[in-house]
């Protein structure tokens, strides 16, 4: 069997420009619906521990339901500047990955302990 290494070419970042992204576990204590948001999206609370809550507008509607997002641990960037989204200031970027239209979250193995440091 013959694997083929396929590369596509990317923008490079130097190691520091990498260290100065926050990126922090959190866990979902508030999900909505969004009503007001012009692609359908969800108006999350998030407890990051020490950091404090944050709030952020996700457009993960097709994969979850807001009561199942309730208690899940997820990684979000959170020293980005505050975007406001019709009504809505959303503090942070959750992370997920994007496969067709849909967004997978990006989550831990276990449970950890909020504002953990994602490196």
């Amino acid at each position: 069997m013959h694997h083929i290494r396929i590369t596509k070419k990317m923008k490079t970042i130097q190691s520091d420009s990498f260290n100065t992204i926050e990126i922090r576990v959190g866990t979902i204590i508030q999900a909505e619906v969004f009503a007001e948001a012009r692609k359908p999206a969800y108006k999350l609370t998030i407890d990051f521990g020490e950091l404090g809550y944050r709030n952020s507008s996700a457009q993960i509607t097709r994969r979850y339901k807001p009561h199942e997002l309730i208690g899940k641990q997820i990684i979000a960037v959170v020293n980005l500047p505050p975007k406001q989204v019709a009504s809505f200031r959303s503090e942070c970027l959750v992370l997920g990955a994007v496969h067709n239209d849909d967004v997978i979250l990006l989550t831990t193995d276990d449970l950890v302990a909020n504002g953990l440091r994602i490196q």
